[in-house]
Formats: C-alpha cells, structure tokens, sequence
C-alpha cells in the first residue's frame, strides 16, 4: 500500500511538473507573438516615416491625424504602401507554412513551386492576349496597367494550374517530396517559356506592361488592392487557422491524421487551392515576390517549434515583417532610387533555400 501510494504521488508529481512546462512554453510563445506583433507595428512607422522627404516620429503621427501635405504623401503614397507590405508578407508567409504541411515537404513555397510563376503567365496572357494591357505613363511614372480584373482573374487561373499538376503527382504513388520540388522547377521553366513566347509577339508597349508587371513593386498597392488582398487574406487565413489541429494531425503522415477522423484528401486540395488564391492575388496585383513563403515558416519553426497553433499566425507576422524591412531596404540602398522588393527578396531567400536544400531538414 506505501508502495502504491509513492507510485501515486509521482504519477501526481510528474502531471503537474508536465502541466506547469507546458503552460511555461504557451506563455513563451504567445510572448513571441507579441514581439513579433509589436516588431511589425515599430517597423510599420518606421516605413512611412523614411523616403525622399524623412519625418521623425512626432511629425508622422501629427500628419496622420491633421491634413496637411505631409498627411497627403502618408495617406496616398506611403501608408498603403506599407499596409500592401504587411498583407503581402502575411499572405505570401502562411500559405508557405500550409504548403510545405500538406505536400509534406520543407522546400515548398509559392515562388519554389512555380505557383507564382504560373500566375505571372496568367498576368502576361491577360495583359497580351486579352488586351489588358492598355498602358499609359506620365512623365516619370511606369507602366500601368488599366484593366486589373482580367489579370487578377487570369493570374488565378495560372496558379491553379500550377497546383492541379502538383497536387496530381503528389498523389502518385511513389513520388517523392524531392521530386515535388523538381516539378516545381520544371513548372517554372514552362511557365516562363510560355510568358516569353507571348512576349516575343506582343507590341513593344505590351512587352513594357508585362515586363513592368512582373517587378515584385509593393509600390504598386493602393488602397483598392489593399482591400483585395485584405479580404482573400482574411477569409483564407481564417480557414487556415481553424485547420490548425488537423495540420498538426498531418505531421505524423497520412495514416495517423486519417485515424484521428482528417479528411486528407479535401483538407490537402481545399489548403492548396486557397494557398494558390491569396497568392495569386499578390501577385497580380504587385508582381513576383520571391522566397518570403520560404524562409517565414523556417524561421518561425526554429524559434517556436512546429506547432501550427503558433506556426500559422506567426509565419504571417513574420513575413509582414520581413517584407516591410525588405522594402525599407530597396527604398533606401541606392535612394533616390528605389528598387523592386522582389529583388532585396531573392537575394535573402537565395542563400537560406542553398541552405536547406543541402541540409534536407525533414519535418
């Protein structure tokens, strides 16, 4: 009897010892949430306080409750710009996270997957084909592009043809997450054949559109885009995180998550169709932004683990603050000038995608 009563005890003793760890790590990581929230919103005024004409901190919040010309520069020019950052960055970093989940592969993302690839085809068959390529430019302003809708709708259908050939040969049997990512490269080739042979036929002002386009330009975002990307990020976002346990049902395979009662199948083609929208609709409206849907849920999971409690959201804050102190970057490093986001992007995302490649990290 004293003997089963010790067991007792330790039994007792190592569930609150198990409990009291668990709710220390919980609090650890809802902490670095708000680090990365409060890191976000620091970084927020810190863009639209920097430019051609630099404002100090007292002057930017002064401008964003009184009218006034600075007012005028913040709201029309600087504050979206920002917002698109922050949306872009959110939506391009959780559809990363939920990628590299249902494909079972750490190397998937948007931009290895050929995914926004295949929407800038979809983009440069709109703008050339279907005539959504009516430009104008004034001055010193670049090429825009009138008609959004077709490019919107037609990026969309680009990215869904990207994910129905991945989807397709994920559920083959036999096939590798490697092999995944070589059919992403090899989606990219094509995609990027196809965009070029439109070009080669297309007028020279056509050729401007869709070369202009496919600049990764968060300066492209007004507030009408804004509200776009807000809307999809939202609604995709919320799916996202109320599949959260069954995500984490998905890291122990297929079979695991099936006996807890996850529909597999739906729960993989729904995720990727609605990872393929909120990534198309950045992309036709501000262009190619590269490796963001990479290095986000990297770095998150190396930090917090691979809980897609946390993972979800903070893979989108992170990205939000990545993108925003991308673009600081390519306003500022050859200022006056200002260089495409996607660009500063490529160059980080290159090494760290190097670096997992050779690594081979498993989930």
């Amino acid at each position: 009897m004293q003997r089963l009563n010790s067991l007792k005890q330790g039994l007792c003793y190592a569930e609150t010892n198990f409990r009291l760890t668990y709710l220390s790590s919980i609090r650890k990581k809802l902490l670095l949430g708000g680090i990365f929230l409060g890191g976000v919103a620091v970084i927020f005024v810190f863009a639209i306080s920097i430019g051609a004409l630099n404002l100090s901190l007292s002057q930017s919040i002064k401008a964003i409750f009184e009218e006034s010309d600075l007012s005028y520069v913040l709201w029309n020019l600087r504050i979206p710009r920002a917002i698109g950052a922050i949306l872009a960055g959110a939506s391009l970093g959780v559809a990363g996270a939920v990628m590299q989940n249902v494909l079972r592969n750490p190397l998937a993302s948007p931009f290895t997957l050929g995914v926004s690839q295949g929407a800038a085809f979809g983009a440069a068959f709109a703008i050339i084909v279907l005539g959504a390529g009516q430009t104008h430019s004034y001055g010193s302003e670049g090429v825009t592009v009138f008609k959004t809708y077709p490019v919107v709708i037609s990026a969309f259908m680009g990215s869904i043809l990207t994910v129905l050939a991945i989807l397709l040969l994920s559920f083959l049997k036999g096939v590798l997450p490697e092999a995944i990512i070589l059919a992403g490269v090899a989606l990219s080739s094509f995609f990027g054949a196809m965009t070029m042979f439109f070009q080669y036929f297309a007028s020279d002002v056509q050729v401007a559109a869709t070369l202009f386009w496919t600049f990764g330009d968060i300066g492209k975002a007004g507030w009408l885009e804004i509200k776009y990307m807000f809307i999809t990020f939202l609604f995709c976002f919320v799916y996202f995180f109320l599949q959260r346990w069954n995500f984490n049902a998905l890291l122990w395979g297929d079979d695991s998550a099936k006996s807890l009662g996850v529909n597999v199948k739906l729960l993989r083609i729904i995720s990727m169709f609605l990872s393929a929208l909120v990534v198309s609709v950045c992309t036709a409206f501000l262009g190619i932004i590269g490796f963001v849907g990479l290095i986000s849920p990297h770095i998150v999971r190396l930090i917090c683990g691979n809980d897609y409690r946390f993972l979800i959201p903070y893979s989108a804050l992170f990205g939000s603050l990545l993108l925003l102190i991308s673009d600081i970057i390519a306003r500022t490093i050859l200022a006056p000038a200002i260089l495409p986001v996607g660009i500063i992007t490529s160059f980080a995302g290159a090494p760290i995608f190097f670096f997992l490649l050779i690594k081979k990290r498993r989930f």
